[in-house]
């Protein structure tokens, strides 16, 4: 009689922990795959966007560029005025 209730017992211990343990182990496999995206994400998202900094560099050369080139057309205008009033 105690060798069934081992083996029953058993059994039950059986048929509660493999399928836990099934479910711990391809919880922790999606847990892995998904840190393994998160880092490939965040290398792409460093590779393909532009930081802040850059982006206000790019923007100072811009608005520098075109403050020049307004300089240069009331330069232009100026000369123009003096020219056709004579």
């Amino acid at each position: 009689m105690e060798f069934d209730s081992h083996i029953i017992w058993n059994i039950i211990l059986t048929l509660v922990i493999l399928p836990l343990g099934w479910w711990i182990r391809t919880s922790h496999d999606e847990i892995r795959r998904q840190d393994i995206l998160l880092n490939k994400t965040r290398e792409e998202i460093a590779r393909d966007y532009v930081s802040k900094r850059e982006l206000e560099q790019d923007l100072t050369r811009i608005l520098n560029a075109i403050e020049r080139l307004d300089e240069k057309l009331d330069r232009i205008q100026e000369a123009a005025v003096k020219e056709f009033r004579l």
